[in-house]
């Protein structure tokens, strides 16, 4: 079964900064790629068939909306490092809204928006507060979410996108 998740990519300037903040090598942390960093909306999980998902969110009426990365680079906790991407509340409440019958259940704990550069690596203890806090300030404007399937690896995973759609209203695949 597909895995599933609905997401939104910053343009290549927007991501040409992330690329510019500091990775140093630190044991226990798992960098993530370039070609990974998106803003999920909404996780699906494994979904038997992915045309409900595409059904449901051709009906996204939410318009387009400014994406806003940073002030700093931040972390939860002590397992993953992340940069916010804040003004993107509105088109995530609309996914959930539409999707509630696909997937498993959206998060109750609410949509926090961010780009996740770093993973502390299971069963290491990595202090992640040493490595946040950088300075970082971009913003975009989103036209598009992406219905994505995730294959996982050793590797790390990849993202493969399975329909894109207008935020101005309306779909297309």
């Amino acid at each position: 079964m597909p895995r599933l998740f609905v997401a939104v990519w910053p343009p290549d300037d927007v991501l040409d900064a992330v690329a510019r903040l500091a990775r140093p090598p630190v044991p226990g942390v798992r960098w993530t790629a370039r070609e990974q960093w998106h803003v999920t909306l909404r996780f699906f999980g494994a979904v038997e068939d992915a045309s409900a998902a595409v059904d449901a969110l051709r009906g996204v009426r939410a318009g387009p909306a400014e994406a806003v990365v940073g002030p700093a680079v931040g972390r939860f906790g002590n397992r993953v490092l992340h940069v916010p991407v804040s003004g993107l509340s509105e088109v995530a409440a609309d996914v959930v809204a539409l999707t509630a019958g696909v997937g498993q259940p959206a998060e109750e704990r609410g949509f926090s928006g961010h780009l996740t550069l770093a993973r502390s690596a299971k069963g290491k203890r990595v202090n992640l507060a040493l490595l946040a806090g950088e300075a970082i300030s971009e913003r975009w404007t989103v036209d598009e979410l992406c219905l994505v399937e995730s294959h996982l690896s050793p590797a790390g995973a990849r993202y493969e996108v399975v329909a894109s759609f207008a935020l101005s209203g309306g779909g297309r695949s």
